[in-house]
């Protein structure tokens, strides 16, 4: 239907940004509702709250900064994705047409399953490394005051202000999520998949909540609202914490030792109570 009823400019343009905006929303509004209200309060990692008229800032600006910013750079964008093979016409990815036909083969299966593991996790990894080290320049002290501070105006984030952030970081930040699809050129469908998957991940990283079932409790190198929560709620020249997704990059270049340390000294505490008890 979509392919029949649009052309390539407006799925990959609008189609995308439409698909961003919903899922963005619908994922990052429920976390302003249990913050207000109270609910899952025991699974909040910090005890404070934010005020209503701050997440309705941060709502406003989001909707400005989307449409202002984001929008455009997909229109502007979208001669480059075509130039290095992208498409949303027939014939649709291997894995897709997998899909389609219900899995009904174990060859399709497997085939399903390597196709997408592949190409999203390589966007994974390729987007962790760019955003580590951009991240990293953005902590240093003249980019911090003025382009950076504005996503650290949240010390106690949460699902929203995970896009929230000056207009030169979204293009500066930005470009690590699209230089992966740009490179390879996939369907539009791979790149739809991603961006879901991306926008997931940053919203989990910034709702505030650290859950039983919580992919960090079953992932070892993921990092999760945790672990970034703890990248919020220092001063900038002392957070760490700087990879988008994964923990190794930290790991490797020694900048999540605070958090480490942090996390040891929460493990004894909880030990030395229960012996207690």
């Amino acid at each position: 239907y979509l392919i029949n009823h649009f052309n390539d400019f407006q799925l990959a343009c609008l189609g995308s940004f439409f698909l961003h905006e919903s899922v963005f929303f619908f994922s990052g509004l429920p976390f302003i509702f249990f913050e207000r209200a109270g609910w899952l309060s025991k699974y909040k990692i910090q005890t404070k709250n934010n005020t209503p008229a701050a997440q309705e800032k941060c709502i406003t600006r989001l909707l400005l900064y989307h449409f202002c910013v984001n929008l455009p750079v997909m229109i502007l964008s979208y001669p480059v994705f075509r130039f290095m093979g992208m498409r949303s016409s027939l014939p649709l990815p291997s894995w897709y047409i997998c899909a389609l036909c219900f899995l009904r083969l174990s060859l399709w299966r497997l085939i399903l399953m390597k196709v997408i593991s592949t190409q999203i996790m390589f966007y994974f990894i390729l987007e962790d490394f760019v955003f580590y080290w951009g991240h990293r320049i953005l902590h240093t002290k003249w980019l911090y005051k003025h382009v950076h501070s504005v996503h650290h105006e949240y010390a106690t984030p949460f699902g929203l202000t995970s896009e929230y952030a000056h207009p030169a970081e979204i293009l500066f930040l930005g470009f690590a999520t699209i230089v992966g699809p740009a490179i390879t050129g996939p369907h539009l469908i791979t790149l739809w998949l991603w961006m879901v998957l991306r926008v997931l991940e940053t919203v989990e990283a910034h709702c505030g909540y650290h859950f039983p079932w919580s992919l960090s409790n079953f992932l070892p190198l993921y990092g999760g609202a945790d672990f970034h929560d703890y990248h919020h709620r220092l001063l900038y020249t002392k957070s760490g914490n700087y990879s988008s997704t994964f923990v190794y990059m930290d790991w490797i270049f020694g900048t999540d030792k605070g958090y480490r340390k942090l996390k040891a000294l929460k493990s004894d505490r909880e030990e030395a109570d229960l012996k207690e008890t």
